[in-house]
């Protein structure tokens, strides 16, 4: 049996920051335990080439919600990364810190977490390769690029459009403020991806004080009474236990930590009953209150090339490829969302409530089950979508099993709301308002998706029910805050009626932020890291 202070569970964005700065104190012993591989495969390396990862089960959890009965029975698919870096190794870069409503707002439900606690990691966390300013970091283990000046042409013709109509341009939108239009920022340098687990674990490979086993699928947190001293976890066709000093910290992510705790007798008390599981802490919250953005995409046709004609074609593909070995550079060097936007709808609301995407792609004709930037149509195209910043629908997610290796039932429970659907409706009304600007109108010949034919609200509800997607931020499943009755953890993130136990990842988030999950889910690690130091010292 082997002895650590602390055992980390998980190694994606917010398990690898906090393991990272841990492991800076040589007096610390770390365990981190991942269900997944090493980060070797090369499409992790490489932007684009999570495309590649998209369907991949052996980086990839694949999980499915079960049908959504607001979305006419659909099941929306969940990629999370199983992988050192978690979904950091696997997504799509686009590296968005929140506004600073969305933090003020989590401070509302826990101390210590306002928009001025949370920044100074924010800026920790990043080397910024920008135009520099007050608000940005130049010396963190995240690389985060301004690609402004590689995007394809056609983005151009975009920001254009947001201008056309009112959306003033935002030099920097990871500065609080995000209302604007914009050029993506995304965490890569020189080509090449910066997942957290590259960020904060390859510079400590030689720390002999952190130990990072992979293929390591966590069972159950282990407990003497209500204090958790360890876990049991499977390696290699083994089952093994390993003990905990000081802490257990899951890190697992939105939609595993929350099944841990459960399966380890953390939640629920009836449904833990029901499934033979002896109850350590009656949290009634675990698994509820998950919050995802949802999204949809139009298609335009173009009489201008888009990024198909360059990647549909095998002797475009091979002139890519070669431009990306020569010079790291190139659409292989880029995520595919290059144009964005945080914008308010109504002029009247405090914040946005819409964010908007602009890719000089579209997939329209991909086969099933493969991932769609895999096969671009054969024709110019480009797309415009949007997602809602705040949606106020909740999804669930509740266990089968006492046995971890089956995966719980997930309920997404998109469009439940009436604010969700009128949003929604907003939302196809706006890409309409920008697609008959003079910037837009004269590369596009006719919107192939929704058509003409979707006119009415009803029509416009009817097609977000049917197309609706997943923007792959869920969160919020073990929330934190100061009131124990309506949350999971506390402000230090520790897990109520239990000690030695805590949960640092994107299931504590409180409220969803207005965008992009993934920075916000590495400032934890980070803000973690520290809060775990102050109280060891």
């Amino acid at each position: 049996m082997s002895n650590y202070d602390y055992v980390i569970v998980g190694a994606g964005s917010s398990g690898s920051a906090l393991a990272g700065r841990l492991a800076a104190d040589n007096k610390i012993k770390i365990l981190l335990l991942e269900a997944g591989p090493k980060d070797h495969n090369p499409f992790v390396k490489l932007p684009i080439g999570y495309g590649k990862l998209f369907y991949d089960q052996n980086v990839n959890w694949k999980f499915n919600t079960e049908p959504e009965k607001n979305l006419y029975g659909k099941r929306m698919y969940w990629p999370r990364g199983k992988i050192l870096g978690g979904s950091s190794s696997i997504n799509a870069m686009v590296f968005a810190r929140g506004s600073k409503n969305d933090f003020d707002e989590w401070g509302e439900h826990a101390s210590g977490w306002h928009w001025q606690d949370v920044e100074p990691f924010f800026r920790k966390m990043e080397t910024w390769r920008g135009t520099s300013n007050q608000w940005r970091g130049n010396s963190g283990p995240i690389q985060v690029t301004d690609v402004s000046q590689h995007a394809h042409k056609l983005t151009s013709c975009y920001l254009e459009a947001t201008e056309e109509i009112g959306i003033n341009r935002n030099s920097d939108y990871n500065t609080g403020d995000i209302e604007g239009s914009f050029v993506y920022q995304i965490n890569t340098h020189k080509g090449i991806r910066s997942s957290a687990s590259r960020a904060y674990l390859s510079p400590r490979k030689k720390n002999k004080n952190l130990v990072v086993i992979t293929r390591g699928h966590v069972k159950k947190i282990l407990f003497e009474g209500t204090k958790a001293v360890g876990v049991e976890y499977s390696h290699k066709g083994n089952t093994k236990v390993v003990n905990a000093s000081k802490e257990v910290i899951l890190s697992a992510g939105a939609l595993a930590s929350p099944q841990l705790l459960q399966v380890s007798g953390i939640g629920p008390a009836g449904s833990l009953k029901d499934l033979n599981i002896e109850v350590i802490s009656d949290l009634p919250d675990v698994g509820l209150h998950l919050k995802d953005h949802i999204g949809l995409d139009h298609t335009l046709l173009t009489n201008q090339p888009s990024l198909n004609q360059l990647l549909r074609p095998l002797r475009g593909k091979i002139m890519v490829a070669l431009q990306y070995l020569l010079t790291r550079g190139g659409p292989l060097s880029l995520s595919l969302n290059q144009g964005g936007g945080f914008i308010k709808s109504d002029t009247n609301l405090k914040e946005p409530d819409l964010q908007l995407y602009f890719s000089p792609l579209s997939y329209t004709t991909a086969p099933l089950g493969k991932r769609p930037l895999m096969t671009p149509d054969p024709y110019p195209a480009v797309r415009l979508g949007f997602s809602l910043c705040k949606p106020t629908s909740e999804g669930r997610l509740s266990i089968q099993s006492a046995d971890s290796a089956v995966p719980p039932k997930f309920f997404g429970n998109y469009l439940s709301t009436e604010y969700d659907q009128k949003t929604m409706i907003t939302g196809m009304k706006l890409m309409r308002r920008l697609s008959e600007t003079e910037a837009l109108k004269k590369i596009i010949i006719s919107e192939k998706i929704p058509g003409n034919d979707i006119q009415s609200n009803d029509e416009m509800l009817d097609f977000a029910r049917a197309n609706g997607e997943t923007v792959f931020h869920q969160c919020g499943t073990c929330r934190m805050g100061d009131n124990p009755s309506k949350s999971v953890v506390d402000e230090k993130l520790k897990v109520r009626g239990v000690s030695g136990l805590r949960v640092v990842d994107a299931s504590i988030f409180p409220t969803i932020p207005s965008g992009n999950i993934n920075a916000p889910s590495i400032m934890v690690g980070e803000k973690a890291a520290e809060l775990i130091i102050e109280e060891q010292n």
